[in-house]
């Protein structure tokens, strides 16, 4: 059976991929961050859940922007934090 994706993930049309390999909030602080997500809302990439400071997630739960897409080179997945659903692209 075919895993169902949330209506978040079939609103995507086109990526917003990462300009830069850096958590903008992270830089602003000098501290570190483990993988990177990239916001298909407004385009800010900003550190993952594993990352001290968690700044992807706070993103999307303070504006309302639910899908990322992982900035780490090789991976291709959205991630809906409202639904807590993956898709591969």
């Amino acid at each position: 059976m075919e895993e169902e994706i949330c209506k978040h993930l079939t609103a995507i049309k086109h990526l917003k991929h990462a300009k830069d390999y850096v958590c903008e909030e992270c830089i602003k602080t000098h501290d570190t961050w483990m993988h990177l997500r990239t916001c298909q809302e407004c385009g800010v990439t900003l550190c993952c859940d594993s990352s001290p400071n968690q700044h992807a997630s706070k993103h999307a739960h303070a504006t309302g922007h639910p899908v990322v897409i992982s900035a780490e080179p090789g991976e291709r997945w959205l991630w809906c934090y409202v639904d807590e659903v993956m898709a591969e692209y």
